[in-house]
């Protein structure tokens, strides 16, 4: 069995199945899993996705969110045993592919338009 086949039979059996369709602008909420000493727990964590990295096992989201005034992005590989799971919350129609600029921006210019089709019929 050469390396290549090998290396892709074993991401095979680590990646996760029930995952929604995530696309640039949605506002997600990402469950994370928490561990203080010998309890763990899952603590949300909601924010637009600003961008996405497709490959694999390695697939990754970056999340934006404002906290106590601040920006505040973090990246979440999505097939991480620590991500619990994660719902889509709103979808937003947008124009690029990274929405970097919103970094830039404050207030209700952070806004983004809410997109309605039959792509946003989420389950509840």
């Amino acid at each position: 069995m050469k390396m290549q086949e090998l290396v892709r039979s074993i991401e095979k059996d680590q990646l996760k199945n029930i995952l929604p369709k995530i696309c640039i602008g949605d506002t997600v909420k990402v469950g994370v899993l928490i561990q203080e000493g010998a309890k763990q727990r899952v603590q949300p964590y909601e924010g637009v996705v600003i961008a996405q990295h497709r490959a694999g096992l390695s697939s990754t989201i970056t999340v934006r969110r404002i906290f106590q005034g601040i920006g505040v992005e973090r990246i979440f590989a999505v097939h991480s045993p620590w991500i619990q799971d994660i719902h889509v919350i709103r979808r937003a129609k947008v124009r690029k592919a990274k929405l970097y600029y919103l970094r830039n921006r404050v207030g209700k210019g952070t806004r983004l338009k809410e997109r309605f089709d039959s792509q946003s019929a989420l389950p509840s």
